[in-house]
């Protein structure tokens, strides 16, 4: 039997409505006779408002020991309804905070990182046929105290735990459907991607992009567990991440700021045509390049007071 790991993020969940459409997607795969686990962001914005309220009570020198108690209770809220859904669905369910499922991490606070992962309950509550619901974002450290990954540290847990579990594929569910050519809000060509590799999923993140949290990423290179990139509100196909190979394969156009503009291929470095015809644009804009770096998979600019934000089109209307 194969186990498939599914993370939904806080707009996923943000309201009993959409939790229900996140039992439907669940329950479909686990009837298809698959083990599944689901690791759950907080609801909506619950981690900003607990930062907010937080920061109300002490404006400065925070304990991170309490901070990270304070800002794990967002997903053990998640777990616990969809839990209590599931159930009363007829569907057998458990929550399991980020200890309880035995994620060990690193003794720092708000950034840890995953050390181990001790899978026992979880694979005892598969072999009961549960659907095991897990708290992303969260572990525990060497003293007992609560930890938590970072902003985005969801998806580190959601492919983490796959890695352990030697899954099947990672699924990780948002209000988006998969990886673009560029970002469809400020791009009308933007097209989505059917696939596109670890190597370059690594770029787009560290440029900005923010479909993925770039640990997680790593951790499916690591150990190789395909991630696939979903839409919780529509069932269009979405983009996976895997081992792909593609010479020469312009894959996305970002701006991670208003001085920075990226492009992201495997082989890009041998692409001199277009190399030339960005630094072409560049000069028709009158921009002043500041700074220009090339790897084998990305051309970074560093560009002077953009006011043009067409340029960002321009430059993936002749990357695609």
């Amino acid at each position: 039997m194969d186990t498939i790991v599914i993370k939904f993020g806080g707009s996923s969940v943000a309201d009993n409505d959409k939790l229900k459409l996140v039992a439907d997607k669940i329950i479909n795969l686990y009837n298809k006779g698959n083990n599944i686990v689901v690791v759950l962001s907080a609801q909506g914005k619950t981690t900003d408002r607990l930062i907010k309220e937080a920061t109300e009570l002490c404006k400065e020198n925070i304990e991170d020991r309490e901070m990270d108690t304070l800002l794990s209770c967002g997903e053990q809220i998640s777990i616990a309804k969809l839990s209590i859904l599931l159930n009363g669905m007829g569907y057998k369910a458990i929550s399991l905070t980020g200890w309880q499922a035995g994620i060990l991490t690193s003794n720092t606070n708000q950034n840890s990182v995953i050390k181990n992962i001790d899978t026992t309950r979880i694979l005892k509550e598969l072999d009961e046929r549960k659907i095991v619901i897990i708290a992303g974002f969260q572990g525990f450290n060497e003293n007992l105290d609560i930890t938590t990954l970072g902003r985005g540290g969801s998806d580190t847990t959601a492919v983490a735990v796959a890695a352990a579990l030697k899954a099947k594929e990672c699924y990780i569910f948002s209000d988006v459907d998969g990886i673009y050519t560029g970002d469809p809000n400020k791009i009308i060509e933007a097209k989505k991607l059917s696939a596109i590799s670890y190597n370059e999923m690594m770029e787009l993140s560290s440029e900005g992009a923010k479909v993925l949290h770039g640990r997680c990423v790593e951790i499916g290179e690591k150990f190789k567990i395909p991630i696939i990139t979903k839409s919780t509100f529509n069932n269009k196909a979405g983009t996976i991440i895997t081992d792909i190979i593609e010479e020469n394969t312009i894959k996305s156009v970002i701006q991670k700021d208003i001085s920075r503009i990226s492009i992201v291929g495997n082989g890009i470095i041998r692409n001199t045509v277009l190399l030339k015809k960005i630094i072409e644009i560049i000069e028709e804009e009158k921009i002043e390049m500041l700074e220009l770096n090339i790897s084998e998979s990305k051309i970074s600019i560093d560009l002077k007071n953009i006011e043009n934000k067409n340029i960002i089109s321009k430059i993936h209307n002749i990357a695609f």
